[in-house]
């Protein structure tokens, strides 16, 4: 079965394979501050994230995003009912936009700036899996061994997110992961507020309070 998550990995790597060889294609969709500001080029903020430096790019964020987007799929079905999918879809979707507006902001008149790739829509999907599952040793999918808690891999990646972000230096935009991430967690707060009697602050609590008792 397809699920949602497996058809954004096939969209993505498409798209980004065309760009790997086409600058044309490459320039027509990459996050370009300036091309907004001036020729209202909104869809930038979403196509962007659908191409890559190189493949080692792609890669990266697609094998992230294969591992947490497979997962939230399944938990959205179980907390939301069979609009679950839906809902994954638009997590992921909006957070193409909303993690890249405080660098829209920041570079809005800097025909220098530009930025690609789906980190920050990955960082959102990741977060929204760190909250509902605060307990589980992500340390162990990112390095085999490390047993930390998916809630203090959170933290860590938090601050050095923003961190990297204030001291700038980096062709890497620090700030879409650390918006991305705040954005994930925003929206599943949202979605469960609206649509289910799910409450995941509530289940962090507890699960994070049973972990640190254990």
């Amino acid at each position: 079965m397809l699920t949602i998550t497996v058809a954004i990995i096939a969209i993505t790597s498409i798209i980004s394979f065309t760009a790997f060889s086409n600058n044309k294609v490459l320039n027509d969709l990459i996050f370009s501050p300036i091309d907004i500001t001036y020729r209202k080029q909104w869809y930038r903020f979403f196509t962007c994230g659908f191409i890559h430096a190189d493949i080692i790019h792609l890669a990266f964020n697609m094998y992230s995003f294969y591992l947490f987007g497979d997962a939230i799929e399944h938990f959205f079905v179980q907390i939301f009912g069979t609009a679950g999918k839906f809902i994954f879809l638009l997590l992921y979707v909006s957070s193409l936009f909303f993690c890249l507006i405080p660098t829209y902001i920041q570079n809005k008149h800097n025909d220098a700036y530009r930025s690609l790739g789906a980190s920050g829509a990955v960082s959102a999907v990741v977060f929204a899996f760190i909250v509902l599952a605060p307990t589980i040793p992500l340390g162990l999918i990112i390095i085999p061994g490390l047993e930390l808690p998916s809630f203090v891999f959170g933290l860590i990646y938090l601050g050095i997110s923003a961190y990297l972000s204030k001291k700038g230096n980096s062709y890497v935009n620090h700030s879409a992961h650390f918006w991305g991430a705040m954005y994930g967690i925003f929206f599943l707060l949202v979605a469960c507020l609206l649509f289910s009697k799910f409450n995941p602050i509530e289940n962090f609590i507890q699960q994070v309070t049973a972990y640190l008792h254990k």
